[in-house]
């Protein structure tokens, strides 16, 4: 399979992620007040496909891999599956005791985990057990820096809190954890430039 260009790659992803983002902002608060199944099911699924585009990307990257990237998404991919299949057993376990409410709404937050944990992950590995940086791709000189990656995700994360909380939208709990992913993202941000600078005065 042909690998995929480095910069047409990042392009797609940035365009279908700003797409997500615009649809959540936009369509998904009328799912509530949509007359109709059809529609509210239409409303309901319209983020969906931009992620499945996004996750068809990602597999299209890692065929078209070397035989240690490749090692590397599948290594991560699997943690991250471990990670998530262990806290949805929990979760189950605790609200099936009745110990937490948690209701449908909680599945929204499987795949972003996923793909928090499998990002880390293969950070990790890249860093520390195969010794690389962060873009050890052959072609890393084309790809976008992964400290503007993580900015970026924490923009949107950034801005759609923004906008739930301009709308007046009371879901406390979502704005919540949205604030949060937003601010742990800048203190490893910060971290990172910090480490960073601190290598180079070395």
């Amino acid at each position: 399979m042909q690998r995929p260009v480095p910069l047409r790659y990042n392009l797609q992803v940035a365009i279908a992620m700003t797409i997500y983002v615009a649809v959540m902002v936009l369509a998904w608060p009328l799912v509530r007040t949509a007359q109709g199944m059809p529609v509210k099911a239409l409303l309901a699924m319209l983020p969906v496909l931009p992620m499945l585009y996004v996750i068809g990307l990602m597999a299209r990257r890692v065929m078209g891999g070397d035989e240690l990237e490749q090692r590397t998404h599948l290594l991560a991919l699997g943690v991250a599956t471990t990670v998530v299949g262990v806290l949805s057993l929990i979760g189950g376990f605790l609200a099936a005791g009745g110990v937490v409410k948690l209701d449908g709404g909680v599945l929204i937050w499987v795949f972003p985990v996923l793909m928090l944990v499998y990002g880390l992950t293969r950070w990790w590995l890249i860093t520390r057990v195969y010794g690389g940086s962060p873009g050890m791709e052959c072609d890393a000189r084309q790809t976008m820096p992964w400290r503007w990656r993580i900015l970026l995700i924490a923009g949107l994360i950034g801005f759609v809190a923004l906008v739930f909380w301009w709308r007046g939208d009371r879901d406390d709990t979502l704005l919540g954890m949205l604030c949060g992913m937003g601010a742990a993202m800048g203190v490893f941000l910060v971290v990172a430039a910090v480490r960073h600078l601190r290598g180079k005065a070395e």
